[in-house]
């Protein structure tokens, strides 16, 4: 179904029947997006282990859309790049380089000249 295919940004639930915990996990992860997901259940274990292997860049577990500004927040495959909160969000704004100065002398260089 293109409802269960597709990024829709609204108030919609899509209910699919599954029989094991592989199909369900081979059913959420069968989109070209992954920007979150979620599943109810008394069995924690079981949510972290399916969590672990659902494609999505943030899973929740008996809850949906809580939040912190300390946790980075993004998507997998088709669901955007990088990430806003968290200190990942500050990368996106980072442009790292190194420079270095030689301060004593040395027999030979990294560059091998002397």
């Amino acid at each position: 179904m293109d409802v269960a295919r597709t990024e829709i940004f609204g108030p919609v639930v899509v209910a699919i029947p599954f029989d094991t915990e592989e199909e369900a996990i081979a059913i959420a992860n069968d989109n070209e997006f992954g920007l979150a997901g979620a599943v109810w259940t008394n069995d924690v274990a079981r949510a972290h282990r399916i969590a672990a292997r659902v494609d999505a860049g943030t899973f929740w577990i008996n809850g949906y859309r809580s939040i912190h500004v300390g946790s980075p927040f993004g998507g997998y495959k088709n669901s955007g790049y990088g990430r806003t909160s968290g200190v990942e969000a500050l990368y996106e704004y980072t442009q790292t380089k190194s420079i270095w100065v030689q301060t004593a002398a040395s027999p030979t260089s990294t560059f091998g000249r002397t």
